[in-house]
């Protein structure tokens, strides 16, 4: 059962306790000159336009699991499929993430282009949640907004809805918050919450790690989602371009399209690998590269005792990466600790299985690269290395 428009999304938060917090009762007289929450900022009306827009979205990213009444105050959602596609869980954990998109919210509303960075909001939280060997289960969005705009509030849950189709996870819920005095006219600020499940003796955490397992990673799909503070600095303030200038180098693509480029979704390679392999764990470790870049994500799933050693000759860098690097004369350590270079997502996986592995990921249509070995390493060492 879909959840109604008040379940999905509470009610805008007043901004002081003298403003009413509902519309007026029936036959109330709204002709007085009083305070009303409209002028305080907050138009009722308005909102339930856009509640109104919601549901056609959630309805689309739903499965069998999603439960519950109309009108409730919380989503339901079961663990397991009844019948024919019950998991048969013995000992499920339940993985949670959160994260949101940054700044990169800033060049979508320059660009005008807001049904993308949903799909970003969902990658973010999805894409850690991989990093456990969980199957995503369902997701919960925040949108803050300075005022009430439907076609706004619709085009970014278009997008998030987008993102759960994707990566195979239940949009079940969300709050929209209006917030007249904390955000300027057309800013928005968003942030999602995802939750999974994975089978205890399934569990990805990097204790199966060992010297000789293959490091492949997968290519990212540009930028994604962060360091666009940095991005933003260098692009719009030092290079002096505009979201609708074009950029030879990158096949005349415009600035806001490059910019803007989703997150990639790595729910679909990771869990066809992860669903080859029901016996054997060769999978031993998921890193999902954002901030802080390879070295620093990839060693925070490596064990004390080892060392992942990556080669630069692995991969070509994007040409995305290049053009930024040289719009702001940034220095490569400073590009390698801020950005994805390209590498999204980084598996370890048993040398036995690693070109099997790189042949599913690519029946998936994502480019793979091995990037280098585990070795044994002291307990003072960097757990990950890029020469």
């Amino acid at each position: 059962m879909i959840p109604s428009p008040r379940q999905l999304r509470a009610a805008p938060q007043a901004i002081s306790s003298g403003i009413p917090c509902g519309p007026p009762a029936a036959g109330e007289d709204t002709g007085v000159s009083g305070a009303t929450y409209s002028s305080a900022g907050v138009d009722l009306e308005r909102y339930r336009d856009a509640m109104a827009r919601i549901p056609v979205h959630l309805r689309r990213t739903h499965c069998p699991r999603v439960a519950g009444r109309e009108g409730g105050f919380a989503a339901l959602f079961d663990l397991d499929f009844p019948g024919l596609f019950r998991r048969g869980y013995q000992d499920p954990l339940l993985v949670s993430c959160t994260d949101g998109v940054g700044t990169k919210l800033k060049v979508a509303t320059l660009a005008g282009i807001h049904d993308t960075v949903g799909i970003d909001l969902v990658a973010m939280s999805v894409n850690d949640a991989l990093c456990t060997g969980a199957e995503p289960l369902f997701f919960l969005d925040y949108v803050a907004m300075g005022r009430d705009d439907p076609p706004l509030l619709e085009s970014i849950v278009r997008g998030i809805a987008d993102g759960c189709v994707e990566s195979d996870c239940a949009l079940v819920g969300g709050e929209t918050a209006i917030l007249p005095d904390m955000y300027q006219e057309g800013d928005y600020d968003l942030a999602g919450f995802c939750v999974g499940v994975v089978e205890r003796k399934r569990l990805i955490d990097g204790s199966h790690m060992e010297p000789g397992d293959v490091a492949i990673g997968l290519a990212s799909s540009g930028l994604h989602s962060n360091g666009y503070s940095l991005v933003r600095k260098v692009v719009f303030e030092m290079a002096g371009l505009s979201c609708d200038d074009t950029v030879a180098e990158l096949d005349n693509r415009r600035v806001a399209d490059i910019l803007l480029t989703p997150t990639r979704l790595y729910t679909r390679p990771v869990r066809r690998v992860l669903g080859h392999y029901r016996v054997k764990q060769v999978v031993h470790g998921i890193a999902h590269i954002t901030g802080g870049g390879i070295e620093e994500n990839l060693g925070r799933i490596v064990p004390d005792h080892l060392q992942v050693e990556l080669s630069r000759s692995g991969w070509e860098v994007p040409g995305v990466f290049r053009w930024l690097q040289r719009l702001g004369s940034i220095e490569q350590a400073e590009m390698d600790r801020v950005f994805n270079m390209g590498i999204g997502m980084v598996l370890i996986v048993s040398q036995h299985f690693a070109a099997s592995i790189r042949s599913q990921i690519a029946d998936c249509g994502i480019d793979t690269f091995e990037l280098g070995q585990v070795r044994a390493a002291s307990a003072s060492a960097a757990r990950a290395v890029l020469h």
